[in-house]
């Protein structure tokens, strides 16, 4: 049972029933032990910043999530932290090294309620049906353990030059519940459905890809000195069947931390 403190704001279960994940979000944050405390949460909760925390609810099912993640878990459930022997060891030391990214997602199973740490930041729940998504570093939360997570590197030189977002990224596929940070409000999320066809975008704020689609760089006119005059240079060009994820006002607030206002 919640408090009235306490809201489902988003909720989905798997087809198969075996994994339940809730978005809970907290109204108000009352605990502050000093004024300047207590100042900071009334002008966060004025401006509409809310805490936020994932709750996984598994019925004989399992459910992986990024290192560190956990806060607590209540019923019969099993951790398992495998390494895939000596090679599996290697090669995650290997990916981490190059992407940055956790070396261990440790996995719960059985039955029972497994709560990950709270933040103020965003999350989306994707169901994934045999599906190719790829994600930017730090995206990537939580989700079903059938989904098979990996580190894929940029197709072509320009993308991993010149795209802006690097030359790794997650790769998730399979079938199950995905768990994914949001750089933004989901209310400022701007999901773009392609159907064979083609999207181009001016910066790196697109943040994930569900589907059949290419990544690359190219130019925003036919010649160099179309692009240098355009002022926009060079596009992240995404094709195919599928979605693409954007945050557009991500360079906005970017441009809040800027030392050169206007340039993010």
């Amino acid at each position: 049972m919640y408090s009235d403190n306490i809201k489902i704001v988003d909720s989905k279960t798997s087809t198969d029933g075996s994994l339940k994940v809730e978005v809970l979000e907290f109204d108000n944050l009352a605990g502050f032990h000093n004024a300047s405390m207590a100042s900071s949460l009334y002008y966060a909760r004025r401006n509409g910043v809310k805490l936020h925390q994932i709750k996984a609810t598994l019925n004989e099912g399992s459910f992986t999530v990024e290192q560190g993640a956990l806060q607590y878990l209540k019923g019969r459930i099993a951790l398992q932290n495998t390494t895939g022997g000596m090679a599996g060891m290697a090669q995650r030391l290997l990916n981490s090294a190059m992407t940055k990214e956790a070396v261990f997602r440790p996995t719960y199973m059985g039955t029972g309620e497994i709560y990950l740490e709270p933040s103020f930041g965003h999350y989306a729940i994707i169901p994934v049906a045999n599906q190719r998504v790829v994600l930017d570093k730090g995206i990537y939360f939580a989700g079903d353990s059938s989904l098979k997570i990996t580190s894929v590197v940029q197709k072509n030189v320009s993308s991993a030059l010149f795209g802006g977002e690097g030359l790794f990224q997650t790769e998730v596929s399979g079938s199950g519940l995905l768990i994914i940070n949001s750089p933004v409000p989901l209310n400022e999320v701007h999901i773009v459905e392609l159907q064979n066809d083609r999207l181009q975008v001016d910066g790196t704020f697109a943040f994930a890809r569900i589907g059949d689609i290419s990544f690359s760089v190219e130019r925003s006119a036919k010649s160099m000195v179309g692009s240098m005059t355009s002022g926009d240079g060079l596009l992240q060009t995404f094709e195919g069947t599928g979605q693409v994820w954007l945050a557009p006002t991500l360079p906005v607030y970017h441009n809040f931390f800027s030392p050169f206002p206007g340039k993010s």
